[in-house]
């Protein structure tokens, strides 16, 4: 675990072009123009607001869709945030293949952004359309070609398996496409069944079967063992990065570090506070209009606690937890923290216990959930 001091923002853009059929995230399609107004003249308030003495090294701009936005509202977008972190090291902009003209890919480049994260869950058709994706299989080369022509080329792709009814031969082609692409960042994520959206009411009715654990974990070794032979350092459970490529506004998220978020449904966790906003637009506004706050939840952590919740998200990145760093960052030992289930969790194969070091054991990384449970 290394030491993170710089703080990170985030800010969420809740448009999207399609809403996914899978997707729970707080964001409203088709983008409407006086909606992206208001948003934005909220989000200046919301960036203003935030403590003088907060400089972040890092930025990511996710959604929903922010490339969705376009045109002057990006421009807008990206000016308000650079007034806030004028000089990031890396500033990270999700976005989505048919999202990419040559002229967005400009005004980020032109804006500040330095990395893309770019939705590619699949290179095929049928697999798009299950998903209720809103580009074709080649709109993401054609992505990367334009990205990479604006000069954006620290480019993430973002791959999802576990996608009901696909073979093993179609993830195989999938893993193809995405290496021919040569990102310098993958994720992989496993396709997640989230309560309320359209893919969860078809399992509810029997239309379609989720996968198996066991397939799903077939596929997630299969995942690792293409990518990591292919050069990329699997350096947390669901990313892969060439050499100097890891992202480093999500390291302050595994390492414990302080990051604010701006805009709805955005988490902020700030000098030993956590807090999420409200997840509506019109809520998350008119709480800022009126110089109101815009929290759903705030709550500050016993120091065990927050602790413990240190421990677990810095679990999720391969090399582990380093003992002294952790007990210099949260005041415990490792050992007088937990020691009895750290070593229950060892002895059963799921913990990799050195002496300086404590690792998730590769058996584990699949089911790392349950790890977890036992420890915080």
């Amino acid at each position: 675990m290394k030491m993170t001091e710089a703080p990170g923002l985030y800010v969420h853009v809740p448009f999207c072009a399609r809403k996914c059929s899978y997707c729970d995230f707080a964001s409203e399609a088709p983008p409407d123009p006086a909606r992206i107004e208001r948003y934005l003249d909220a989000l200046e308030i919301e960036l203003g607001s935030l403590p003088d003495d907060f400089h972040p090294a890092t930025v990511f701009i996710g959604g929903g869709t922010p490339t969705a936005l376009g045109g002057a509202a990006l421009d807008r977008l990206l000016a308000a945030v650079r007034s806030r972190a004028p000089s990031p090291v890396e500033w990270t902009c999700e976005a989505n293949p048919g999202s990419v003209s040559p002229e967005t890919a400009a005004r980020l480049a032109a804006g500040g952004v330095n990395r893309i994260s770019l939705g590619a869950p699949s290179f095929d058709p049928a697999a798009l359309a299950f998903l209720g994706r809103a580009h074709s299989a080649d709109a993401i080369a054609e992505s990367v070609s334009i990205l990479r022509a604006a000069g954006l080329a620290n480019l993430s792709l973002d791959l999802i398996y576990g996608i009901p009814g696909r073979s093993a031969d179609g993830l195989r082609s999938d893993l193809d496409r995405i290496l021919g692409l040569d990102p310098v960042h993958i994720s992989a994520y496993l396709l997640s069944i989230e309560a309320g959206t359209p893919l969860a009411g078809r399992i509810a009715d029997g239309e379609i079967e989720a996968d198996s654990d066991e397939d799903a974990l077939e596929q997630f070794d299969a995942i690792r063992t293409r990518l990591t032979g292919a050069g990329y350092g699997h350096y947390e459970i669901s990313n892969f990065a060439r050499p100097g490529f890891e992202c480093r506004h999500n390291l302050l998220y595994w390492s414990g570090g302080e990051y604010l978020g701006v805009g709805p449904a955005a988490h902020s966790h700030w000098r030993g506070a956590r807090w999420g906003n409200v997840r509506s637009l019109d809520a998350w506004a008119a709480a800022g209009s009126k110089g109101g706050n815009p929290r759903a939840f705030e709550e500050r952590l016993a120091p065990e606690a927050r602790a413990r919740e240190t421990l677990v998200f810095s679990l999720r990145r391969l090399a582990g937890v380093h003992r002294a760093e952790f007990k210099a960052r949260t005041g415990f030992d490792l050992d007088a923290l937990c020691g009895d289930n750290l070593r229950r969790l060892a002895d059963d194969g799921l913990l990799v216990l050195d002496v300086d070091t404590v690792r998730l054991a590769d058996r584990a990384l699949f089911i790392s959930d349950a790890v977890f449970a036992e420890l915080v």
